[in-house]
C-alpha cells in the first residue's frame, strides 16, 4: 500500500470529517468544521492527512508551542487499521516537531480508549503521573 502523507488541503474537509466520524472521534464537544478552521490559522502545516490512491485514509493534527509538541486527532481508516498507518503518521508528524526543535510530544487520551492507550504505548509512549485538566471556553 502507497501512502501519500501530506499537509491538509481545504478540498480534504469533507473526507476527513467522514473519516474523523467513522473513527468515533466526533463527539458533542468536538465540531470538527470548527476544530479544522482553529488549526488552519495555527501551524496549518502540522495538520497531516494520510492518501491512498488520493483518498484520505489517515490525519494526524500536531502542534507545538515552544515547549512541548502536542498530537491530536489521529484517525486511520478502520479497514487499514493494524497495518502501520497510524505509526507512519506519528512519524510524519514527529519529524516535523523535532525539525522545529520539539523536545517533547505530549497527548491525551480518553480513558477508556484502552486500544489507543496500548497503540501509543506499542510506538514508545509511556503514560506519566500527571493530572490532565481542561477549560472549555
Amino acid at each position: 500500500m502507497e501512502l501519500d502523507v501530506r499537509p491538509y488541503h481545504p478540498t480534504d474537509e469533507e473526507q476527513v470529517i467522514k473519516l474523523w466520524q467513522e473513527c468515533g472521534l466526533v463527539v458533542p464537544q468536538n465540531n470538527p468544521q470548527r476544530d479544522i478552521s482553529l488549526k488552519l490559522q495555527v501551524q496549518p502545516e502540522l495538520f497531516l492527512v494520510g492518501l491512498v490512491a488520493s483518498e484520505v485514509v489517515a490525519t494526524i493534527m500536531a502542534g507545538y508551542e515552544g515547549h512541548r509538541g502536542w498530537l491530536n486527532y489521529l484517525a486511520v481508516a478502520p479497514e487499514l487499521q493494524r497495518q502501520g498507518v497510524g505509526r507512519r503518521m506519528v512519524e510524519a508528524a514527529t519529524a516535523r516537531l523535532e525539525a522545529m526543535g520539539c523536545p517533547k510530544i505530549n497527548l491525551q487520551i480518553r480513558a477508556s480508549n484502552t486500544a489507543v492507550i496500548e497503540f501509543y504505548k506499542r510506538i514508545g509512549f509511556t503514560m506519566e503521573n500527571v493530572v490532565s485538566m481542561g477549560k472549555r471556553l
